[in-house]
């Protein structure tokens, strides 16, 4: 198989990681600057990014499907590229239930869970811009780690958000609702950790 050829699936998950950076921002600045009368057109913004990470998806798969040779085991790219695709729909789905549930006012912790999977996905990038030259890199497997350690962070602050959330005693339709919005903000990190143990389980086996 040419270069060029085993290029295309590297750079493919790289852009498709990419996408799902541009789209934690993008809910980042819809969420800062929130206003209820704007969130239809966010969320229009947001759906562009997931259905261009989703044309990324078919690209990769369709390549696959008359491909003799790949660079790695097609299972392993074709994985990869599910999980990627599952950050960027996960994202789309905070702010889907921030809509559905007419959430007046973003409470502020969610902005800071929010914060941790941009990082998240800041590190993603970085670990499929490494991923190529698994084999010399020397930096992918710290990369593989702090995405770890960032889910963990998540799945702390999820705790804590949910306590505050019914330690407030607020009314039963607002918990529901942000119950629901701290589960996919922490299933947003955990997706972005199923990407780094896909990567690490490839390095492995391709190794």
């Amino acid at each position: 198989m040419s270069k060029k050829q085993d290029a295309f699936y590297f750079e493919t998950l790289m852009a498709s990681a990419q996408d799902a950076l541009e789209e934690a921002r993008l809910l980042r600045a819809a969420l800062t600057d929130f206003d209820p009368a704007h969130l239809y057109d966010s969320l229009q913004k947001l759906h562009e990014i997931e259905h261009r990470a989703d044309e990324k998806k078919h690209l990769i798969t369709d390549r696959l499907a008359k491909a003799f040779i790949t660079p790695i085991e097609r299972e392993d790219i074709l994985l990869l590229s599910q999980t990627i695709d599952e950050v960027t729909d996960k994202l789309e789905d905070v702010l889907i239930r921030v809509y559905i549930n007419n959430v007046k006012l973003i409470r502020p912790d969610a902005l800071t869970m929010l914060d941790v999977v941009i990082e998240c996905c800041e590190e993603l990038c970085a670990l499929l811009g490494d991923f190529e030259d698994f084999r010399h890199s020397k930096t992918l497997k710290e990369r593989i780690i702090r995405i770890n350690a960032l889910e963990e962070k998540s799945d702390k602050m999820y705790v804590d958000c949910m306590r505050r959330l019914h330690e407030e005693g607020a009314d039963a339709l607002h918990i529901i609702a942000w119950r629901e919005i701290y589960d996919y903000l922490e299933k947003c990190a955990d997706a972005c950790e199923h990407v780094a143990d896909g990567v690490e389980s490839a390095v492995m086996k391709n190794s």
